[in-house]
C-alpha cells in the first residue's frame, strides 16, 4: 500500500510540475483571469462529486462559518494563482516552479509574522538559502531581476499564507467540501477580475482548452484528490520529499516542450531552492501543525499551490 501510495504521489508530482508548461502556453497568449477562473471551475466541478460522495454526512451543508473561511481562503488562492499566472507571461515555466516551491520556506516565516512562532535555527539556514538561491534563479546577470519572476516570488507568500489558513482554521471542515468552495471561490473572483480587466477572448480561450482541462481536472481536479488519499499512507516528510519534484518536472517540462534553457547560475539557484525545500522537510518536526508539503488547497488540507 505504501509503495502505491509513494507512485502515486510521484504521479502528482508530474502532474503539478507539467502544469506549469500549460500555463505557461496561456501566458505567452496573455491570459490570466479568464484562463483561470476557467480552469479553477473546471476543478470545481471534479472535486464537487466526489465531496458529495465521499464527504461526512453532516458535511452536506455548508453553514455561515464555513463560507466566510471558504470565501476567504478562495480569495487568497485567487491572489496567488493570478500572480502565478501573470508572472508565467514573462518568465519561464521552469523559473515559475522553483519560484512557487519557495512556499515551504515561506510558511514558518508566515508563521513567525502572524502568530509569532519562531523558527528554529535550521529553518531559518533553509530561508536564506532559498533566497540567495531565488536571487541567482531570478537574474540572467547578477544585476538584474525580471518582472515575472517578482511576481512569482510574491505569489509564493500568499501560496504560504494559503497553507497556513488551511492548517490553522480549515482543518475544522470536511476537506473535499471546503475544497470545492474555495475552488469556486477563486474561479468565481477571476472570471469577475476578468470581465473587468481583460477582454474576453472566445477564440483564443478556446484554442486553450487543453490547457484549461488538463490543469483544471488533472493537476487541480484528480492531483489534489489523489493526494489526499496518497498521503493517508505515506509518511508526510516522504510525501513532502517526493512532492517536491514537482518544481524538477516542471523545469525538465519547459526544456523539452517550450525550448527553455536554464543557464549555469539559474541551475546553480535551482539546486539552492530545492536543497532549502528538502532540507526544511527532512528537518520538518510538525510542530506547527502544518504540513511543509505542497501548498494551498490539496482539495483539502495538506499544503500545496494552486
Amino acid at each position: 500500500m505504501r509503495l502505491r501510495a509513494d507512485l502515486l504521489l510521484f504521479m502528482v508530482a508530474m502532474l503539478w510540475g507539467s502544469a506549469f508548461v500549460a500555463q505557461r502556453v496561456a501566458g505567452l497568449n496573455g491570459s490570466v483571469f479568464f484562463f483561470n477562473g476557467a480552469r479553477y471551475l473546471v476543478a470545481a466541478s471534479v472535486v464537487a462529486p466526489l465531496a458529495k460522495a465521499w464527504s461526512r454526512p453532516r458535511a452536506a451543508g455548508f453553514d455561515h462559518v464555513q463560507w466566510t473561511w471558504m470565501a476567504f481562503a478562495g480569495t487568497i488562492l485567487f491572489l496567488a494563482a493570478a500572480l502565478q499566472q501573470a508572472g508565467l507571461m514573462d518568465t519561464t515555466a521552469g523559473n515559475a516552479g522553483f519560484l512557487t516551491s519557495l512556499y515551504v520556506v515561506l510558511v514558518p516565516l508566515v508563521l513567525f509574522l502572524g502568530w509569532r512562532e519562531r523558527p528554529s535555527g535550521w529553518t531559518t539556514v533553509s530561508i536564506v538559502t532559498a533566497v540567495v538561491g531565488a536571487f541567482l534563479l531570478s537574474s540572467a546577470s547578477a544585476a538584474e531581476v525580471r518582472r515575472g519572476d517578482l511576481l512569482e516570488l510574491v505569489g509564493a507568500g500568499f501560496w504560504a499564507l494559503h497553507v497556513v489558513l488551511l492548517g490553522k482554521f480549515a482543518a475544522r471542515f470536511d476537506a473535499l467540501s471546503f475544497s470545492t468552495g474555495q475552488l469556486l471561490v477563486c474561479g468565481l473572483l477571476n472570471l469577475g477580475v476578468g470581465a473587468i480587466f481583460e477582454t474576453f477572448d472566445a477564440t483564443s480561450l478556446a484554442q486553450l482548452g487543453w490547457a484549461v482541462a488538463y490543469t483544471g481536472m488533472l493537476s487541480l481536479g484528480i492531483g489534489y484528490t489523489v493526494q489526499v488519499w496518497a498521503q493517508r499512507h505515506t509518511p508526510p516528510t516522504e510525501a513532502a520529499l517526493i512532492l517536491s519534484l514537482e518544481s524538477v518536472v516542471a523545469a525538465l517540462g519547459g526544456w523539452i516542450f517550450l525550448r527553455e534553457v536554464l543557464s549555469p547560475l539559474q541551475l546553480t539557484g535551482c539546486a539552492l531552492i530545492l536543497l532549502a525545500v528538502v532540507l526544511l522537510q527532512v528537518k520538518a518536526t510538525g510542530a506547527t501543525g502544518v504540513r511543509p508539503g505542497r501548498p494551498p488547497d490539496t482539495i483539502g488540507i495538506s499544503g500545496r499551490r494552486y
